[in-house]
């Protein structure tokens, strides 16, 4: 097939952004950085849709652009497929990556205050972030653009090491290199299985192409493998499920969702570009992508299907105990994923990814909402020292709420189409432990509902705390709350703030992305008819006949009205509602109440703060055991063999063998012939004796 024209022009436009705003960011200034980044990435939104409009048509690309190598009859080529499932996530991808450059504009406007005088590091900073945030679209746009496996990779990859260095960004500061590695080493937990995957795929279908391996996918599920000697699985269930392994990495699922709080660490912009379009949302196109194999796989849809329904539920409890600003939605996304993942185990594709491209808008507009209150109160993120900013910040606090009703699932904002359709799946699935998986996500809507008007009530209502002397501000400053992941990138406020705090609305390269970004979060649902049910993702997404929820669902669908009429009526809703609420009269009527509760949950309560346990669990087993580890490596195996047997034992013995030697050597010639004459003694008895 022929490529499209403008395609190779998506990726590249932002990376020559990159490139010119990393290499020349010194020549060409502040301005002459945000502008080539923002230019970049808004070319690529605009050819992005002029590809939509040619794939709305009915036209799908695909083809190879370069050809890398070719080996064992396999071809390592880059290459690009645009159907609708693709060109969907460009549009998303690139809109909110340009919201955020604008952003970013005001946000760090003065981060050369955040770096110590004469820091190398701190020189151009401000040119190399926008360098990074827009190499991490190329990255992002090459992942969901490619039409092989080793393009994806290279994709998944990337967009990794991006985070790695965007998190870490503010390198001054420890926990965000704890942080950033932390990003790094469990996300390489994931690739591990996503690179076994993609190893067995090669093998057994003897190409990396997407098209071809999907037509061998009935051999991959007739075909079996031992994986322990006398047990058989089946070779499709064993490739799905390592591919999934690696979506939980990047999408942040349980066990391995625990680097996606920490990733607070790092700016607010890059906050909402990883948890809103980018990074965590990869895993779910992936396997939205891979429906041809995962709908071959029971075994695989059923293990998809709980991870995300646990994901879901206990990542929004922990989300109810937090008082980082930034943290609540941070957990918010955890659990937002999770019903994601949710949808993809129900084969509900389309749900997965309608609620994807929603939550990426109010999502956006929750992190760049958290930050624009955090630059008006001096770049304090503890809801505790808010409140009653309402008044002061209307933009902000009017978008932010737009933000928490779609995160909550009220009607008819974006988030209660998609979700509502995602409950709903699930119930209808046929996946074993679909039941199970239902339970969780019915009761995280309560719980959704509470911790997104919780951090409405909690920041911008009642009581205005800001005023109070903070009782953690010391001498050293955010040193104290460091952990709970604090931006402290303004030099003068990584001091401690502790004048009076007048807030103030935010500037308009502030405000105006959140506007633009809060209309899609209210719209972008009235759109679920042609998404879910007019076969909009066309052959994109495969759904195998045993697999009928979106097909029962298609049935009762009497359009957007008529959805919210039904939704009315249903469980998830007055669940969300009462969850808000409860926030309402726990915040509002009776803010003494939180404490008192929290007080008499007792262990309940400090599970919940210690996020059940796994960061201090990962510390003392993986951490701890790879430092004993790498302890008995260096006294047993280095000391104790190499320089004890290997490096000294040899240097001992040649010394000792020396100082007998020396003995015979003392420069008298009686000596050395008494030494002759037993020398030729020796020999002619030993010739004697073999005579």
């Amino acid at each position: 097939m022929d490529m499209h024209p403008y395609a190779l022009w998506v990726p590249l436009a932002p990376l020559i952004g990159a490139l010119v705003a990393g290499l020349l960011g010194g020549r060409i200034g502040r301005a002459g950085s945000h502008w080539i980044t923002s230019l970049g990435v808004a070319v690529s939104l605009v050819l992005s849709w002029l590809i939509f409009r040619d794939v709305d048509d009915g036209k799908i690309y695909n083809a190879a652009v370069y050809v890398w190598a070719i080996s064992g009859g396999i071809s390592f080529e880059v290459g690009f497929l645009l159907d609708k499932l693709t060109v969907t996530m460009m549009l998303v991808v690139n809109f909110v990556s340009l919201m955020v450059h604008i952003y970013t504009i005001g946000y760090m406007a003065h981060d050369e205050d955040n770096w110590p005088a004469g820091s190398l590091a701190g020189k151009n900073s401000y040119q190399r972030f926008f360098a990074y945030i827009s190499l991490f679209t190329f990255s992002m746009l090459m992942l969901v653009m490619s039409n092989n496996f080793l393009q994806l990779f290279f994709g998944w990859e990337a967009v990794g090491l991006v985070s790695y260095l965007l998190i870490g960004f503010w390198s001054v500061r420890p926990t965000a290199i704890y942080a950033n590695l932390k990003a790094f080493l469990v996300n390489r937990v994931g690739d591990l299985g996503f690179l076994l995957g993609i190893g067995l795929i090669a093998a057994y279908c003897g190409t990396l192409n997407y098209t071809e391996v999907f037509a061998q996918a009935q051999k991959l599920a007739g075909t079996g493998i031992e994986l322990i000697p006398g047990h058989a699985w089946a070779l499709i269930s064993v490739v799905c499920i390592c591919l999934f392994i690696g979506a939980m990495g990047k999408s942040a699922q349980f066990p391995l969702h625990v680097w996606l709080p920490d990733s607070m660490e790092g700016p607010t912009p890059i906050s909402a570009l990883i948890h809103a379009a980018t990074m965590v949302t990869a895993g779910i196109f992936m396997v939205s992508r891979m429906s041809p194999l995962f709908e071959l796989s029971q075994a695989a849809l059923s293990f998809v299907i709980v991870i995300g329904a646990i994901t879901a539920f206990f990542m929004a409890l922990i989300a109810i105990v937090q008082t980082d600003i930034k943290r609540v939605v941070a957990y918010s996304t955890l659990s937002q994923l999770g019903y994601m993942t949710a949808a993809l185990g129900a084969s509900a594709y389309s749900a997965a990814m309608f609620h994807l491209a929603t939550h990426a808008f109010f999502k956006a507009v929750l992190f760049l909402g958290a930050g624009s209150v955090i630059i008006a109160l001096h770049h304090e993120q503890d809801m505790r020292r808010m409140g009653g900013l309402r008044k002061y910040m209307p933009i902000t606090y009017l978008t932010v709420l737009i933000g928490a009703i779609a995160n909550a699932g009220l009607p008819p904002f974006a988030g209660f189409f998609s979700k509502d359709s995602i409950i709903e799946a699930v119930r209808l699935a046929t996946t074993p432990g679909a039941g199970f998986a239902y339970a969780l996500i019915l009761a995280g809507v309560f719980v959704g509902g509470f911790y997104s008007f919780r951090l409405v009530f909690f920041a911008f209502h009642g009581k205005e705390r800001f005023r109070e002397a903070p009782a953690h501000d010391t001498p050293g400053g955010h040193a104290a709350h460091e952990a709970h992941g604090h931006d402290t990138h303004d030099g003068h406020d990584s001091h401690g703030h502790h004048g009076p705090v007048e807030p103030k609305e935010s500037p308009w390269v502030v405000t105006v992305p959140l506007i633009l970004l809060a209309i899609p979060a209210i719209a972008a649902g009235w759109l679920i008819g042609p998404v879910l049910f007019g076969g909009y993702f066309g052959g994109a997404i495969y759904i195998a006949p045993e697999h009928p929820a979106i097909a029962t669902m298609a049935k009762d669908f009497h359009g957007v009205l008529g959805m919210i009429a039904h939704g009315l009526q249903t469980p998830p809703f007055w669940l969300a509602l009462a969850g808000a609420i409860s926030a309402w009269y726990l915040y509002i009527v009776r803010p003494e109440l939180p404490a008192v509760i929290k007080r008499k949950s007792g262990v309940l309560a400090r599970i919940l703060e210690e996020k059940y346990g796994f960061d201090r669990f990962n510390d003392w087993f993986f951490a701890g055991g790879a430092r004993l580890l790498g302890r008995g490596l260096w006294k047993g195996g280095d000391q104790t063999v190499i320089d004890g047997v290997a490096v000294n034992g040899s240097a001992r013995l040649v010394g000792w063998i020396s100082s007998i030697v020396r003995l015979f050597q003392s420069g008298y010639i009686y000596q050395y012939a008494f030494s002759m004459i037993i020398g030729v003694f020796v020999l002619l008895t030993l010739w004697l004796n073999r005579a």
